[in-house]
Parts: C-alpha cells; structure tokens; sequence
C-alpha cells in the first residue's frame, strides 16, 4: 500500500518514513504542498498523510485541490489542535485529523481504519436500513419521507462510527475498538463520549430512537448493526 507523506519537517518527515515503511508501507515523501500534489497526481497512492504548515501551497489548500478531482483518504497531521482549525480542515475535505504530538500506535490505528474504509466503499458502497440509504463511497446519507428523500447531516466523528457499524453487520463491535478507530488508544475509556454519539446517530436515523432497530446496544460491550433481511445484499 503507498502513502503519501507530505511535511516540511525533515525530521518529521525521516520518522514517518522509517515508522511506516517497517510496517509495509511504500512510503512517497514531499516536502511542500507543490511536491505532495505532483506526487498524488504520478503515484496514485492508496492514503495521504499531510501537514498543515507547508510552503508552496498550505495543507488546506492542497486537500481542496486534491478534493477536485480525487477521493483519496487524506489524514492530517498538526501541531494546531485548536477545535476550529480540526473543523476548517474536515470542511475541506480531510478524512481525520491527528494532532502533533501523537503515538506511533494512534496514528497507525487511524491509518489502518481509512484505508478499511477506503477498500470497504469500492467493494459496497451502499448500505440500505429502513428508510435510510448510506452511500459509504461519497459519505451521503439519505432519508425517505412522503415527500421524497432528503439528506441526513452526519458530523465527522458520528460518520466514523457509523462506517465502522455499517461496515461490520451483525457483529459486535465494542467500544474498545470504536473509540480506538475514532479517537485512539488513549481514549479507550471515553465511553460517555461515545453514548452521545450513538444516541446522536440514533436520534438521526432510527425509525424510534428511543427503541433502536438497527443500531443497537450490547450492555457492557459495545454495538452491532442489525440489517433488514429483506434488504441483505442489496446495493
């Protein structure tokens, strides 16, 4: 699998290269935003690691000029850890956000659940519940009424554990492994912070938020998405 990785810090830059490469990855490395972008257009890779602060092209900049004409995950790296800057980066078209410094497990964890996305939408990228319709591939999700359908809006955190349940039917994922997909190991103990998001989800897509059908509970382990069966297979 090749990745990108674009960052002005040599030093950086030598780390992510050694810790990537010795667990398979074929590593690219860029130095400004002008060398991640021709590297992205020659390489064709699988996964972008980017920084924000680079001359020739900031981050920002490169992740909209990727987004005109690529899916490719893009995952960012940064010392900025303020909320907005997270946000203005997913707005434009970032899959995950990773603040500086991290641990090698954290950021391997985030790379290993992208690119399970990534593969996961080419294999299926529609998933039908009731009377919603996720389409995975292009992160929209779509809800029927009289009227017709209209669009679920989904925060970034909220479409993580969505993917990671619909990717998964009928097992148990716990809560362990959401909060080590969508906010790292160190985090495993978050799990107030994820009831939130599941009731969030819920009160969004269940028919009965308050008597959930499709996204359920396992007391004391974790959730499971439950599909129609008249709907198994269907894309």
């Amino acid at each position: 699998m090749k990745i990108v990785v674009a960052d002005d810090d040599p030093q950086m830059l030598g780390a992510l290269r050694i810790l990537l490469g010795s667990h398979g990855y074929e590593v690219v490395r860029a130095r400004t935003g002008k060398e991640a972008l021709d590297a992205i257009v020659d390489e064709h890779p699988d996964l972008v690691v980017l920084d924000l602060g680079m001359p020739r092209l900031s981050g920002v900049e490169v992740i909209r000029a990727i987004r005109g004409w690529s899916r490719v995950p893009i995952l960012v790296i940064s010392g900025r850890s303020d909320s907005a800057d997270k946000v203005g980066v997913l707005d434009s078209g970032a899959d995950d956000f990773v603040a500086k410094p991290f641990s090698a497990d954290e950021l391997l964890a985030r790379i290993r659940a992208l690119t399970r996305r990534s593969v996961g939408a080419l294999e299926k990228p529609i998933v039908r519940f009731g009377a919603v319709a996720v389409d995975l591939g292009d992160k929209i999700a779509l809800l029927r009424r009289e009227g017709g359908e209209e669009p679920v809006r989904l925060t970034p955190t909220e479409w993580q554990i969505l993917e990671l349940l619909l990717r998964n039917p009928r097992k148990l994922i716990t809560q362990r492994t959401i909060l080590t997909e969508i906010r790292g190991p160190q985090h495993v103990g978050d799990t107030g912070y994820l009831r939130l998001y599941i009731a969030q989800l819920r009160k969004k897509l269940e028919p009965d938020p308050a008597r959930p059908r499709y996204l359920l509970t396992e007391p004391g382990m974790g959730y499971r998405f439950q599909p129609d069966t008249e709907l198994d297979g269907e894309v």
